[in-house]
């Protein structure tokens, strides 16, 4: 969700600070800000809105100097205002940008208040600051005063610190909230994301869980959570995707929705051989691991959770293992029971979902065999606490409304679930077919991605419409539950997505001619009954649009709209008939002009509860 980027150099770094605001501007946020140490004076400019409204600012009013810190904040505590805005000031001495939530800030700020310190803001970072400002009295040390500070804190943070006095370096502590150290040449920075900090340096660190470090311009210190250094190299960045190129699109997420044949062909290269899928491609240990486990836990979020729920079909079908599917903010709170031999799984975007995180740290003290990691990001916490990973390899994913995340995911998923299946005896020609229908998965999609202009056309029919209903059965339930989600998301249209079976147990109530009813039809055998479905959707008035496999005869007639969509491996075609949702969805959006790529109120990685 909210970005930080700070900077430690010889040289002025206000444009370095807001470039790298503007590249994490995909996270969502209200406002911005940005801090600079010069001549011994915090010389600060914040501004609602967009990083746009701050760049303005600071032509206007630069600001100089080597050592600053930024911030793009999406509200938790206290509305979006210039007031509530980071970087948040102690005084004329201290200044934080903060990602997180500090879950006992009303305590700390009433002991605060009562030592005399004024709050001019209703946020918790804030808090922050004056409670580093008053142990700095202590010690006249920042790294100290941070380090005692942060034993105080109880929640998730990734901050970033600097004081007046002290321009020659940052202090950034991390619980629950990415960070990442990025070094130059005689010089350092810091972001909550690598993607701010490409245009500057190749070389990267992670901050582990519970770390402090003290960062100069030629030398970082690491400290764990009780005090001792800790020694780690920088890694060199391999991606490659320039944030600020949009191509010939006018959104990310269209970008983002064709790039998907390719982005599929990269999660498949060099992972499938001679037809089958290895298990060492998912790690050393994965062999031994897939050849005892007797069941599997998913847990995860948003549309992450709905690629858990296609696994859910796969898994019992293919590889003959139950699987339960959990949101990782309902499995975390609850007493749960643990199979034996089981496989903890699980899938995220970026790597840093906190509930996620918060589930897989809970599951590893639960007594699971094992835990795996599906994810897009490598070194991501997800990454480096999970036993096993698997990158998806989808790229950077700008548009909040994930769409080749999705997509990758659910190729990822399915490469899992055979490899573990060859384990439990999959017959070698069943593994062919479903290699087979892997392999065919980017032309597919491309073909499917050539219904754009008829879907284009449809959407025109949701412009005034204020909700809508998506149907599906079997594993295209969930690829219903996505293409509500999209729908809603980006658009603002309240949609909900329901197994079609459940029609006479509530949703039928809703329907009328103003209520438009979204169907996924591919060829299967449980088509017959879904045009049951259908046809009690029609006899009570609702308008159909249903995307469907050209072999399944549906024709355009009154109360019914058809787009093909063929896909020749009933494996895969939740995936291929995820596309046309996604189009359906981002046109909507464009017809109706809402933010797409920023949809209000939403963050691209929610990296709080």
């Amino acid at each position: 969700m909210c970005g930080i980027v700070g900077a430690v150099a010889q040289r002025d770094v206000a444009e370095i600070l807001v470039e790298g605001l503007r590249r994490l501007e995909y996270r969502g946020y209200d406002s911005a800000g940005v801090a600079i140490i010069n001549n011994a004076d915090i010389n600060r400019v914040r501004r609602l809105g967009k990083v746009k409204e701050l760049s303005d600012a600071l032509a206007l009013e630069p600001l100089n100097g080597g050592t600053g810190i930024a911030h793009t904040r999406w509200a938790t505590h206290g509305e979006p205002s210039e007031i509530n805005a980071h970087p948040h000031i102690s005084g004329s001495d201290i200044a934080i940008v903060h990602n997180g939530i500090i879950e006992n800030h009303q305590q700390l700020k009433e002991q605060l208040i009562a030592k005399g310190y004024e709050f001019s803001s209703a946020t918790d970072t804030e808090v922050m600051a004056h409670l580093v400002a008053e142990e700095f009295k202590q010690t006249n040390d920042l790294l100290s005063a941070v380090q005692n500070a942060v034993k105080q804190f109880d929640g998730a943070y990734g901050a970033v610190f600097m004081h007046r006095e002290m321009p020659e370096q940052l202090i950034v502590a991390r619980s629950g909230s990415p960070l990442v150290i990025g070094k130059g040449i005689g010089e350092m920075f810091v972001a909550s994301d690598q993607l701010a900090l490409l245009p500057v340096t190749r070389q990267f660190l992670y901050l582990e869980e519970g770390e402090v470090a003290q960062v100069t311009r030629t030398e970082l210190q690491i400290y764990s959570r009780d005090g001792n250094k800790v020694d780690r190299d920088f890694e060199e960045s391999s991606i490659q995707h320039d944030v600020g190129d949009k191509g010939p699109y006018r959104h990310y997420m269209l970008k983002e929705i064709y790039e998907q044949p390719d982005a599929i062909a990269n999660t498949l290269e060099g992972r499938i051989k001679d037809g089958s899928i290895n298990s060492d491609i998912f790690g050393e240990k994965a062999k031994d691991i897939f050849a005892t486990l007797e069941a599997i836990q998913i847990v995860a979020c948003g549309t992450s959770y709905h690629a858990g729920m296609v696994a859910k079909y796969w898994c019992e079908e293919i590889a003959n293992i139950p699987c339960h599917v959990e949101i990782a903010s309902e499995y975390r709170y609850r007493k749960s029971f643990v199979p034996k031999n089981a496989l903890f799984i699980t899938i995220s975007q970026s790597g840093e979902t906190a509930d996620t995180l918060a589930a897989l740290r809970l599951a590893k003290e639960s007594g699971f065999m094992s835990s795996l990691s599906i994810c897009n990001v490598p070194g991501s916490s997800l990454v480096r606490e999970s036993d096993l990973a698997f990158m998806t390899r989808a790229g950077a994913e700008i548009g909040v409304a994930s769409t080749k995340a999705f997509t990758t995911q659910l190729a990822s998923l399915l490469m899992l679930i055979v490899a573990i299946a060859k384990h439990k005896g999959l017959a070698e020609a069943e593994i062919k077919k479903y290699v087979s229908a892997l392999e065919a998965l980017p032309g597919e999609i491309n073909r499917a991605l050539e219904q754009n202009p008829l879907i284009e056309e449809l959407a025109e029919d949701f412009s005034e419409k204020h909700h809508s209903l998506f149907l599906g059965r079997g594993d295209q339930y969930p690829i219903a539950m996505e293409g509500a989600l999209k729908l809603k998301e980006i658009s603002y249209i309240h949609a909900e997505a329901y197994a079609a079976g459940e029609l006479k147990h509530g949703p039928l109530a809703l329907i009328d001619h103003e209520m438009p009813i979204v169907v996924v039809a591919p060829q299967n055998e449980l088509l017959e009954k879904l045009k049951s479905n259908m046809e009690e959707v029609r006899a009570r008035g609702g308008q159909l649009y249903v995307f469907a496999d050209s072999s399944s005869n549906f024709v355009n007639d009154d109360g019914i709209k058809v787009v093909n969509v063929n896909s020749e491996h009933e494996v895969t075609a939740p995936i291929v008939y995820t596309l046309p949702l996604q189009l359906l969805s981002y046109h909507v959006a464009v017809i109706k002009g809402t933010d797409v790529d920023q949809p209000r109120n939403l963050a691209k990685s929610v990296t709080v509860e």
